[in-house]
């Protein structure tokens, strides 16, 4: 009978996170040595063999298998049953990160699918190996994973990829200033002495362009062709207004327009607000309309600096990402406690 996963690890399972800091740190910030890899640009998840079941899974627990078929049949013929990794998916174009066409494969339509993923196929960049032959591997420590995931990959080839990784400074500062150019977004470093801990943050990220994830729970203008993102972040419990976004070019304003469904009866926020609640600064002290819609998470540049509860100055939208859950959305502050 072929293996399936451990007791225990039955699929989705809790990822291990990282938690936000300024610099590169010493070689000795994380418990046994710094391993840095490049922090890629696309979909967290996790892919593995259940048995005779190939399935691929987002951190926040989605079933991506039937978005990404190249993948799952890739990942049925490279790994062995009772296999499990931990990664990233992502689409290159012209040598560099496409998180647009990466973003496409959830909102083609069944029928046109086959045909996007024969022109735009997808890769899965593995960084951790949780589970070999149905045995648990989260309780070993990064450096044991790190060696058996690199000599599992040694014939993959067709949309599995393993991370690269270095525990040498200089090299670890050189990408951090060169991999931009290819559409990554900075390192994460890992302990070479840590076990898996799904859940926590245990590892450390340093992002080399300033963005962060917030809520649009309501838009000014029309939720088909929005002006303008109302930004929200849980705080003391509640989602509160923090922010507002600088005005949506056209091609953005279709583009979220696109996700934005109807708010349903329950929603937190009020339909009129003062004006002061979403720019501290604002000098109108009159009301503005919210067209309010269910909460959908949004990736926008900012200053992370806050006066009270709300950001000094105004959003820049980036993108849309559907594939992350509104519940799982922390306030910057949370990410860079120990």
């Amino acid at each position: 009978m072929d293996a399936g996963l451990p007791v225990g690890l039955s699929l989705p399972v809790k990822v291990a996170l990282a938690r936000a800091v300024e610099k590169l740190q010493g070689p000795g910030a994380l418990p046994g040595g710094a391993w840095c890899e490049p922090k890629w640009d696309g979909y967290r998840a996790v892919i593995g063999r259940d048995g005779d079941e190939t399935s691929l899974w987002s951190r926040q627990g989605k079933d991506l298998s039937r978005y990404f078929p190249d993948l799952i049949n890739a990942a049925a013929e490279l790994l062995p049953p009772g296999c499990l990794l931990d990664g990233e998916v992502v689409i290159w174009s012209e040598d560099r990160l496409d998180f647009t066409a990466l973003q496409q494969r959830l909102v083609t339509s069944a029928k046109a699918l086959p045909t996007l993923v024969r022109k735009v196929p997808a890769h899965f960049v593995a960084f951790d190996l949780l589970a070999i032959a149905g045995h648990d591997l989260r309780g070993e420590v990064f450096r044991v994973r790190r060696r058996l995931l690199e000599e599992l990959a040694k014939d993959w080839a067709g949309g599995l990829e393993l991370c690269p990784g270095t525990s040498d400074p200089e090299t670890a500062a050189t990408w951090f200033e060169e991999l931009p150019a290819l559409g990554l977004e900075g390192l994460v470093i890992k302990g070479a002495d840590q076990r898996y801990e799904g859940g926590q943050r245990q590892w450390q990220k340093i992002k080399h362009r300033d963005s962060i994830e917030v809520i649009c729970a309501a838009v000014i203008g029309l939720r088909t062709r929005p002006e303008a993102i109302v930004a929200g972040l849980p705080i003391d419990g509640e989602l509160r207004i923090v922010g507002r976004s600088a005005p949506l070019n056209t091609a953005a304003s279709k583009l979220l327009g696109s996700q934005l469904q109807a708010a349903g009866p329950d929603h937190p926020w009020p339909q009129r607000v003062k004006s002061t609640i979403m720019d501290r600064f604002n000098a109108d002290a009159g009301e503005t309309e919210l067209t309010l819609v269910e909460p959908l998470v949004v990736e926008v540049s900012a200053d992370t600096a806050m006066t009270g509860t709300s950001f000094r100055h105004t959003l820049r939208f980036l993108r849309v990402r559907p594939e992350l859950d509104p519940a799982a959305v922390t306030h910057p502050a949370e990410e860079r406690m120990p």
